[in-house]
């Protein structure tokens, strides 16, 4: 082997040529890592999937102030009758709205032969033992007093009940014209139903038909 100076430079290149390239680290492709690293695509996940729809509108406007409020609506009822002016008498008087106006039918039991005026009064109220915090007839037109075949009367003119000798009355008579709608100002609800002891014979005020012997409040 040559000793020579160029000879000992030549080797010495030589190595570290070799190292430097044998040192290089490589990918699996064969190239180095480096540059692996810059070509490899760049994966990007796709964005979140949103749904877009508008979700359903909800109102929360209040409702129109002009909308009309429910009717009111008109219930049949059946009360007690009570006795009252130390009467005997008992029974029931039933409201029920008709076509044109109410229908009332009465059923007394206890009471005196013959017939007895009946009419519906102001107030529903037969707390007194005379009948008379019920107040006067139910005359909302401010009509003259008549019985029910006349054509002008109070609303409240019910005509004579009539009454067999084992006490017992009936009387059916529909109002035409009245209601039983609550605050109606042709309304039998909240008003008294009152019996008297004698006929009611049509006069004025309001028939001289005597003392009240039965009392029933018209309400539910």
């Amino acid at each position: 082997m040559s000793n020579s100076p160029t000879f000992a430079v030549s080797l010495l290149l030589s190595t570290l040529l070799f190292g430097a390239c044998g040192g290089q680290q490589h990918s699996d492709s064969g190239m180095p890592a480096t540059e692996a690293a810059t070509a490899a695509p760049v994966t990007t996940a796709p964005p979140p999937v949103v749904n877009s729809e508008p979700a359903a509108a909800v109102s929360s406007a209040p409702a129109s102030a002009d909308s009309p409020p429910p009717a009111a609506a008109e219930l049949p009822l059946t009360v007690p009758i009570e006795a009252r002016s130390g009467s005997k008498l008992a029974g029931t008087a039933k409201f029920e709205p008709s076509s044109n106006g109410v229908r009332i039918t009465i059923d007394v039991t206890g009471a005196p032969k013959g017939k007895h005026g009946a009419h519906i009064h102001q107030n529903a109220d037969c707390s007194s033992k005379d009948g008379k915090s019920a107040g006067d007839h139910f005359n909302p037109e401010s009509h003259n007093h008549g019985l029910p075949a006349a054509e002008m009367r109070h609303l409240g003119d019910l005509g004579n009940l009539e009454v067999s000798k084992d006490g017992k009355g009936h009387l059916e008579i529909t109002v035409v014209g009245a209601s039983l709608k609550a605050g109606e100002k042709m309304s039998f609800l909240d008003r008294g139903l009152i019996i008297h002891e004698k006929v009611d014979d049509g006069s004025q005020p309001a028939g001289n038909a005597g003392a009240r012997i039965g009392c029933a409040e018209i309400k539910h």
